[in-house]
């Protein structure tokens, strides 16, 4: 098993995680499936700030590269329930510095849950009169530049945190991913992760090639794939540039969107069945927007027989706030 680390003067690293997440088996959750698969699960949503979450490995980086920049507050943008954004809040009260989050609108009264806990964790939240993304990214560029006349030093952070940057967070998460496997005695033969802005797949995906495994990645897309795909075909071949790492063929990225139903947001009958199984066998929950879907696509493949015999990872991103959140059917 190959290892790896980056170069912290290009990749300067604030850190934000006590530790490994834990790998589970969901022995319960297979038999529930008829003990087709051997199913795991990589505790994501364990990471120790805000209820957790992936994209603390994203911010690991972005808040050292503001950083080492002499950033003084960050500004980044998400829908009204985005778990990046929340850790974002978190992460710049660890950091000591503020946060500015332009979310999504209209916004709600009494606020929505998410708005709630961004604001308890400190950050300033700017809300769009609707929902377009262009409004929300101009809203973007105006808040940096009233924060710049100011006289502050705003570090502005991409949705999601997807840059190739945020995704060394990733591609250290599939090294983490390989190595406890190799403790337990395995090397993953699949890995089910959602797929909204690309990051978390393309540098899963990166991370467990330089490992030396040989994982299929799939990835369950929350935005259609045609949207998601291009985003992380160009994070792979990004971090084929850093040195020491993995160049992946394009024919490896998997990404399918058959569990997207109405779209983002809306959840479906089949994630809400999986939600319930895993909750009901494991007791553990996921949210309706991101992981749910992947879980369902999961319980697919599974029931297809498409996993059968395998040792499957499901790669629980967090997000399960999400929960509380009232969204569309």
């Amino acid at each position: 098993m190959s290892s790896w680390s980056p170069d912290p003067t290009r990749f300067p690293r604030f850190a934000l995680l006590d530790g490994p997440s834990p790998l589970q088996p969901l022995a319960r959750f297979g038999a529930a499936l008829g003990g087709r698969a051997e199913i795991w699960a990589k505790r994501e949503d364990l990471l120790p700030l805000a209820f957790g979450g992936n994209k603390l490995r994203n911010l690991e980086f972005l808040v050292g590269a503001a950083l080492a920049d002499g950033a003084d507050c960050l500004v980044t943008s998400g829908r009204r329930w985005s778990n990046h954004a929340r850790l974002t809040a978190a992460a710049g009260a660890r950091a000591g510095l503020d946060v500015h989050l332009v979310l999504t609108g209209p916004p709600t009264d009494p606020p929505n849950p998410g708005a709630r806990l961004d604001a308890l964790l400190g950050a300033t939240v700017h809300f769009t009169a609707t929902g377009e993304r262009a409004e929300r990214e101009a809203l973007v560029q105006r808040v940096a530049a009233d924060l710049r006349t100011a006289g502050r030093r705003p570090a502005v952070v991409g949705v999601g945190g997807s840059g190739v940057t945020g995704a060394i967070g990733q591609v250290l998460a599939g090294l983490e991913l390989i190595e406890g496997g190799a403790t337990l005695g395995f090397v993953p033969d699949d890995l089910v992760v959602p797929s909204a802005t690309g990051g978390t797949q393309a540098g899963l995906l990166v991370g467990v090639r330089t490992a030396g495994a040989a994982t299929t990645v799939h990835g369950m897309a929350v935005v259609p794939a045609s949207e998601v795909r291009p985003k992380v075909v160009a994070l792979v071949a990004g971090l084929a540039e850093v040195d020491g790492l993995a160049t992946v063929p394009e024919t490896e990225i998997l990404l399918d969107d058959d569990q997207l139903g109405a779209g983002y947001g809306h959840p479906t009958d089949a994630a809400d069945e999986a939600t319930a199984l895993l909750a009901r066998s494991e007791g553990i929950l996921v949210d309706p927007i991101y992981t749910a879907k992947a879980l369902a696509g999961l319980v697919a493949r599974v029931r297809a027989g498409l996993f059968d015999g395998r040792r499957v990872v499901f790669w629980h991103a967090g997000g399960t706030r999400g929960l509380f959140e009232p969204l569309d059917r």
